[in-house]
């Protein structure tokens, strides 16, 4: 669960701007742009991204650090009607989160018109009076401005047919770093007064061994989108440091488990002569490492943990 905002109302009286510090979150359908706006925004990969909807399982939160301001993101994954206990347990987690944020963003695709699932998640925001809200139009770089202005005009209408007032609309295309960092100054006003409430240089404070699954996991979804939407957790055994090794060439030893739901599926994840897991341990070993900042030898395993989505004990032990 994210922290709660300590607010600070004894600011100093010849300093203008007083510092501020808080919690946003992205919401939005699955797919809707929300964590790569997230990674743009603190300038490091923080968020699982893919293609495919619904990968982001962890609240994630990303960082960005201001002189006079610390703005808090927190990941959640997308809100949709739910089909298994796994989506009901993302749906819960998704309004804990948004009864505990500063201001939230509601991540809207230029390229798509309003359906019924920002439909459903408007409504639910329109729930939360006292939390101010951002409409951010995602993917602009794919449309025209004729588009783009429909699209504008379209979430300013829902707003005023739900009862929801917008504190801004802003357009924004995070891979074209178009207007991002317009995103921060426009969040940050909205967080509470406060003083930074994570030391300067801290990008999120996920735990490492969630962040190296997610890692695992997005490059295991990379081959195989097509025939495994969702079946795939990972989950990190140990991450421990080789012994005897000399001071200026660490290496860390990480085991991990790499679980689908049928017998069926294991074939699809190895590939032949095990060429798939291969290159899934190749991919992700590289963005470990460029996390953790140190070389890293990877152990993956492939293991079945029957319809882990539907039961809640494997739910519990594969730690959703």
């Amino acid at each position: 669960m994210a922290p709660m905002s300590v607010r600070s109302d004894d600011t100093d009286e010849k300093n203008t701007a007083p510092h501020r510090a808080g919690f946003a979150c992205f919401v939005g359908r699955p797919n809707a742009g929300k964590s790569t706006l997230t990674n743009a925004l603190v300038g490091q990969k923080v968020a699982i991204t893919s293609n495919r909807p619904q990968t982001t399982r962890h609240t994630v939160r990303g960082i960005v650090h201001r002189p006079d301001a610390q703005l808090i993101l927190v990941d959640t994954p997308g809100l949709h009607k739910p089909r298994t206990l796994l989506g009901e347990r993302l749906n819960d987690v998704v309004r804990t989160t948004w009864a505990e944020v500063d201001v939230i963003g509601f991540c809207l695709p230029a390229d798509q018109k309003l359906g019924p699932g920002d439909r459903f998640i408007a409504k639910e925001l329109a729930e939360i009076k006292k939390t101010p809200k951002v409409a951010i139009v995602t993917k602009t770089d794919l449309v025209d401005s004729k588009t783009l202005a429909e699209q504008l005009i379209a979430i300013d209408q829902l707003g005023r047919e739900l009862g929801i007032e917008w504190a801004e609309i802003v357009p924004v295309s995070a891979v074209g770093d178009k207007q991002v960092q317009l995103v921060a100054d426009l969040l940050i006003p909205l967080l509470p007064k406060s003083p930074p409430l994570y030391p300067e240089g801290d990008l999120t404070d996920e735990p490492e061994q969630v962040m190296v699954a997610e890692l695992i996991r997005e490059a295991a979804l990379e081959g195989v989108r097509d025939e495994l939407p969702h079946s795939i957790a990972v989950v990190v055994e140990e991450m421990i440091p080789r012994e005897g090794r000399p001071a200026d060439r660490p290496l860390l030893d990480i085991h991990a488990n790499v679980y689908i739901e049928r017998p069926s599926q294991k074939g699809i994840i190895i590939g032949p002569k095990g060429s798939r897991l291969k290159e899934v341990g190749m991919k992700s070993r590289k963005h470990i490492e460029a996390l953790l900042g140190t070389p890293v030898f990877l152990d993956l395993h492939v293991k079945v943990a029957k319809d882990w989505q539907r039961d809640p004990k494997q739910l519990r032990r594969l730690g959703f």
